[in-house]
């Protein structure tokens, strides 16, 4: 049977050739891709309600700096402290999530990702 031609990477500007959708040095990039929409589902109407009550309840942000800060921040968004990685029971648990600033929570998510973009 013969094999599948080779067509370029799906990437804009790379010219490696593959049988797949990206060549090998882009196929980590599909899987990131993947993985950002894979827990979408858990972030509905649900989420948001409860995320909104949490703020009112916590209205300063929670992270070390802003808790030292004269004036902390205010807080914007409810953030995970240990990531939930798809798991519904930590994902729900009150005592996995903290009121923070967006900057704070950009800053956060990026040192545990490994910088934005990852």
């Amino acid at each position: 049977m013969p094999s599948k031609p080779k067509r370029p990477c799906s990437i804009p500007g790379c010219r490696e050739l593959t049988t797949e959708r990206y060549c090998d040095g882009h196929k980590h990039l599909a899987n990131q891709r993947y993985a950002s929409k894979e827990y979408q589902y858990l972030y509905g109407r649900r989420w948001a309600k409860y995320s909104k009550q949490f703020i009112i309840q916590h209205p300063l942000c929670m992270c070390d700096e802003c808790k030292q800060a004269v004036i902390p921040l205010p807080s914007e968004v409810t953030d995970h402290i240990v990531p939930h990685k798809g798991d519904i029971t930590l994902f729900w648990d009150p005592r996995n999530h903290q009121a923070l600033n967006k900057q704070c929570h950009d800053r956060k998510t990026a040192k545990e990702d490994g910088g934005f973009g990852r």
